[in-house]
């Protein structure tokens, strides 16, 4: 019995630390990419002054990897080509932006970099919808965009 009632006090912790928030972090965890360690209002700042490239030249699919889940409620995406890319906007459902200056190519775990959705942000400020149990809102469409192309990404469901 005392088991049970640390667990559930446990989990109601849990959940009471994900909605008091993390001192404006995007995401609870520290992410490995120091790019990645910024606060919520430096991610929204900079997805305003981004906007989809809709007339930017379609270059097909990049040589790369992107992996949804949305039981972490992120996109891991992975450069599996022989090169660093650098300034790359990773855009998701063509409205929500995150920017990384740069995508390492995929070499002794390095070059997957883990998007926490809510690292994600359209111009008015917005994050990527996240519910705490379920969110409506899917993934449905993961695009690259570099050296003035846009490029598609194949991106699997993970859960």
């Amino acid at each position: 019995m005392k088991m049970q009632i640390a667990k559930f006090l446990s989990a109601v912790l849990m959940v009471a630390g994900f909605g008091a928030g993390c001192d404006g972090r995007a995401s609870l965890l520290p992410n490995k990419d120091p790019a990645l360690r910024q606060t919520s209002t430096k991610f929204a700042a900079d997805a305003a002054k981004r906007s989809y490239e809709a007339e930017a030249p379609r270059a097909g699919e990049a040589v790369a990897r992107a992996e949804v889940d949305y039981t972490l409620k992120e996109v891991r995406i992975g450069n599996l080509s022989a090169e660093d890319w650098t300034n790359v906007e990773i855009w998701v459902n063509q409205k929500y932006v995150v920017f990384l200056p740069v995508l390492p190519k995929l070499n002794k775990g390095e070059g997957f970099r883990h998007l926490n959705f809510q690292l994600l942000y359209d111009n008015h400020g917005e994050h990527f919808p996240v519910g705490v149990f379920n969110s409506k809102m899917r993934v449905d469409k993961v695009e690259v965009y570099r050296d003035g192309k846009m490029y598609d990404v194949p991106a699997p469901l993970v859960d």
